[in-house]
């Protein structure tokens, strides 16, 4: 499990305006944590984009969306059903700004 990985993950069960259902996300924690520990830190994918500085445009799977920055979370690794694939160099970085960003 790397960093910039998507898996389908259960989001399930949520609370109020969280994110829910099996659907793509992106491994945003590091690499080395994600070897350690039995949780790693994802942010969803949808196909509503909004424009919102806290998410960033992607194309993955030949489809348009946005990862959803502003719903981070950390999960457990059963959580992730089965890799699909993995966030292209342009998007890793936007996350990273983002990021960056965010947490400034």
């Amino acid at each position: 499990m790397n960093t910039f990985d998507v898996y389908l993950v259960n989001l399930d069960p949520t609370w109020g305006a969280e994110m829910n259902k099996v659907r793509p996300a992106v491994i945003i924690s590091p690499s080395p944590m994600n070897k350690n520990l039995k949780t790693v830190i994802i942010a969803p994918l949808t196909h509503t984009m909004k424009g919102y500085p806290s998410r960033a445009a992607a194309h993955f799977n030949n489809q348009v969306g946005d990862v959803v920055l502003d719903q981070i979370r950390a999960v457990d690794k059963s959580r992730l059903k089965k890799k699909i694939g993995a966030i292209d160099a342009s998007t890793a970085l936007k996350i990273k700004k983002i990021l960056r960003t965010m947490f400034a």
